[in-house]
């Protein structure tokens, strides 16, 4: 696993020890970051089930001014503390330990792009949804990136998000919401 593009570009990051945490591949991540293209530039990221922290790393390389790093396992906060120190960002980026919801209620400023991951078949995706509404916390041309199951099939529009793109790979759905423009 590594940084694809960017300042930090090429920089081989930890991996878990186990298979509890599945970082996103460099094929999907690439794909994600192409769709993200106009959102990244000086964008405020949120890495809600950040794991090793992969995806909000590559939004720093690739020019994101700050990024919270949100999970509520062990490992993976200290995978993703890991990887920022070594790849020396440590000023664009906030760790913050608990449940989603805690993560989230502890971001006082919108954010551009918001990265939910979590662990497929735990159906949290519309949970996360519904509190990110809840808080007002996405900016009002900001996006969600979502990676899941195939299985699990999100609506085109869950509260006041609308679906954009989804894109299927293999396993593997990306779904990216927006604020429903009215």
């Amino acid at each position: 696993m590594r940084i694809i593009s960017g300042n930090l570009k090429g920089r081989r990051l930890n991996t878990p020890r186990n298979n509890k945490i599945r970082p996103t591949t460099d094929k999907v991540k690439e794909s994600i970051f192409s769709m993200l293209m106009p959102y990244i530039e000086d964008a405020v990221v949120i890495d809600l089930f950040s794991g090793t922290g992969n995806l909000g790393l590559e939004a720093i390389s690739r020019g994101a001014k700050h990024c919270y790093f949100g999970d509520n396992e062990r490992e993976s906060l200290l995978l993703t503390k890991d990887n920022i120190i070594y790849c020396k960002v440590e000023n664009q980026a906030t760790i913050i330990s608990g449940e989603f919801e805690r993560v989230l209620e502890r971001i006082s400023e919108k954010a551009d792009v918001i990265f939910l991951d979590p662990p497929y078949k735990a159906g949290l995706l519309e949970r996360c949804l519904k509190k990110i509404e809840e808080l007002s916390i996405l900016s009002e041309d900001g996006v969600i990136v979502i990676e899941h199951g195939k299985r699990e099939i999100l609506e085109d529009q869950i509260g006041i998000f609308t679906k954009m793109k989804e894109k299927r790979y293999g396993t593997i759905l990306v779904s990216v919401f927006n604020i429903s423009k009215k």
